[in-house]
């Protein structure tokens, strides 16, 4: 037998206004049944888990030990500069001079996430020799 996961917790302060953050970073829709102030809300995820964000009194002090990693449809740049729009913070840079690496950032209540590659750096880095996300492999399908 094995377990399913069915959805990514995340602890927060204001689960709706933190869902919609995540919903406009996934370009995918809060659950129909979702609503401000609710204590729980979902965004839906196109494959896979959902994202469940759960309200909770205590604040975040620590480095989170598990977090998402983005890959964007364009480049990774350009998302990150996009992310930073909608009320996300630079944490690290990890890039490379050769355009390896990733960018990690925060949302806006201090949950750590990585912009790795996009489509079109894969493309970019194939054509100039250089393996996509050197030290970070895509995960398995």
């Amino acid at each position: 037998m094995v377990s399913t996961v069915q959805n990514v917790a995340i602890d927060c302060a204001n689960a709706y206004e933190l869902a919609q953050f995540w919903s406009s970073v996934t370009g995918r829709p809060l659950h129909p049944d979702c609503r401000p102030g609710h204590l729980e809300t979902l965004v839906v995820l196109a494959e896979g888990p959902v994202l469940y964000f759960n309200q909770v009194p205590e604040i975040k002090t620590i480095k989170n030990r598990i977090h998402l990693c983005l890959r964007p449809e364009t480049t990774r740049d350009e998302e990150v500069e996009r992310l930073l729009g909608l009320g996300a913070t630079f944490v690290a840079d990890h890039r490379n001079a050769e355009g390896s690496g990733w960018a990690i950032l925060a949302d806006p209540e201090g949950n750590e996430f990585c912009v790795l590659h996009g489509d079109n750096d894969h493309a970019t880095a194939e054509a100039q020799g250089v393996p996509a996300d050197q030290g970070r492999p895509d995960p398995p399908a």
